[in-house]
């Protein structure tokens, strides 16, 4: 997860930003590498955590992630409002920007079904595909915002990161068998 941001940080293209628009790019590289921890903590597959620790912080990595969107698009919205306004409204030129808005939407609707499962009152399987579907609506979304993108991450890294993201989410998937709302006996 460092070799995109080292790989960001040494780019030529930062000569001439203005230091929040270079925050809110780090913070999307960062949103990336959170997204990467995601599927890890959900299944589980970091040796050292109990499961308990691992939902833990899928929790507070999950709030971690929409705290960088949030840097994200609050830097590029200070630095170049019209672009982002036109993102949001879907009539921005660069199509990279709509997918990043569908990301970020599924993002924070994701974040809210966490912190509001108990309340919801929805059967845990049921709660967990829909958690799960918006959370893949956000890592399909991400990765093809960033691959659209042609700025401060560097090719490979970029390509390697998305690709990641996409492996330890397919086999988290693949693991927890989410898709599967009926009751085992």
């Amino acid at each position: 997860m460092a070799a995109p941001i080292i790989a960001a940080a040494t780019s030529p293209l930062l000569a001439w930003r203005d230091p929040i628009y270079i925050a809110a790019g780090f913070a999307g590289v960062i949103a990336m590498c959170l997204l990467l921890m995601q599927p890890l903590l959900a299944g589980r597959w970091l040796p050292g955590l109990s499961p308990v620790a691992s939902r833990h912080w899928h929790r507070r990595c999950g709030l971690a992630l929409v705290a960088a969107i949030l840097i994200h698009v609050g830097g590029l919205w200070i630095t170049s409002r019209p672009d982002v306004i036109d993102a949001l409204m879907f009539v921005s030129p660069t199509p990279f920007s709509a997918w990043g808005v569908i990301a970020m939407w599924a993002a924070f609707l994701v974040a809210l079904l966490g912190l509001f499962r108990q309340r919801l009152g929805l059967r845990f399987r049921v709660w967990r595909l829909g958690h799960t579907s918006l959370a893949v609506v956000t890592i399909i979304g991400s990765v093809v915002h960033v691959l659209l993108i042609e700025g401060t991450m560097e090719v490979m890294t970029k390509w390697a990161l998305c690709g990641l993201v996409l492996l330890a989410s397919a086999r988290t998937l693949a693991k927890l068998r989410v898709w599967d709302v009926r009751r085992r006996t």
